[in-house]
């Protein structure tokens, strides 16, 4: 019997590798994540796996992308590097831009993966430090604005909230990622990230109020307080965020 072994970061649902494949539970929307997979599998674009189907247990079957994900905190200094912020941004171009004007963009701007972060990013070490190289974890992948994943990584990648010593630097950070992407409009990407934080604080705490097992355990972990204090630090250093951007 082939080993399966477990892969960290499925706090959701079980992930195992199995050879040079991923076996997990088929997520709600598997039909629309596949057809995204198989897209940008046909126009060559190395930043996501491969669909390859199911296995006889009825597990979706991925491709495994060998590399460092970010799991757990601290994570290296390399993942926050201005050349790391800098190529995930333009990685994120890409994938919109091949999305744009496709039938899984149902007559929206893009398709937004909506929940890119470090632990959801495969780096590689390409002899000088590590660089993000694809994305995983496409289950909440939607169509909707570009700004939406913009947002979205600024908060993540940047770790925004009380654990930043300097806004000012974060600020530029922002800025960074913004210039990386060329994203034109940017007059409503700090309200974007406020509005990332306060579905995210929401989501958990009304999912563990229904009862739901994975947010009952994020909320039991302090996540919902977490984000409810990086919530207050971006209000609280909106104007410095936002005259970074103009």
């Amino acid at each position: 019997m082939t080993e399966e072994i477990p892969l960290a970061g499925g706090f959701v649902s079980p992930v195992v590798r199995v050879d040079d494949t991923v076996r997990r539970p088929a997520p709600a929307r598997a039909a629309y994540v596949r057809d995204l997979l198989k897209l940008f599998e046909r126009h060559g674009w190395p930043g996501a796996p491969r669909w390859l189907g199911l296995d006889d247990r009825g597990r979706e079957t991925l491709s495994f992308l060998d590399g460092f994900v970010a799991w757990r905190r601290p994570w290296p200094a390399a993942v926050r590097s201005r050349e790391s912020l800098v190529r995930m941004a333009e990685l994120v171009r890409e994938f919109h831009d091949l999305t744009a004007g496709t039938p899984p963009a149902e007559g929206h701007e893009v398709v937004c993966h909506n929940d890119l972060s470090p632990k959801n990013t495969v780096y590689r070490d390409p002899g000088s430090g590590l660089r993000p190289v694809a994305f995983i974890d496409w289950d909440l992948a939607a169509p909707v604005a570009r700004i939406h994943d913009v947002a979205h990584v600024c908060w993540q990648y940047l770790d925004l909230g009380p654990s930043v010593d300097d806004a000012r630097e974060a600020a530029l950070g922002v800025r960074l990622i913004c210039d990386a992407y060329a994203l034109s409009d940017r007059d409503e990407v700090v309200e974007t990230i406020l509005w990332w934080q306060d579905r995210c604080r929401r989501g958990i705490e009304s999912g563990a109020a229904d009862g739901d097992p994975a947010m009952i355990g994020l909320r039991d972990l302090g996540a919902a307080q977490a984000v409810r204090s990086a919530y207050q630090w971006v209000t609280d250093h909106r104007s410095t965020l936002e005259a970074a951007l103009r």
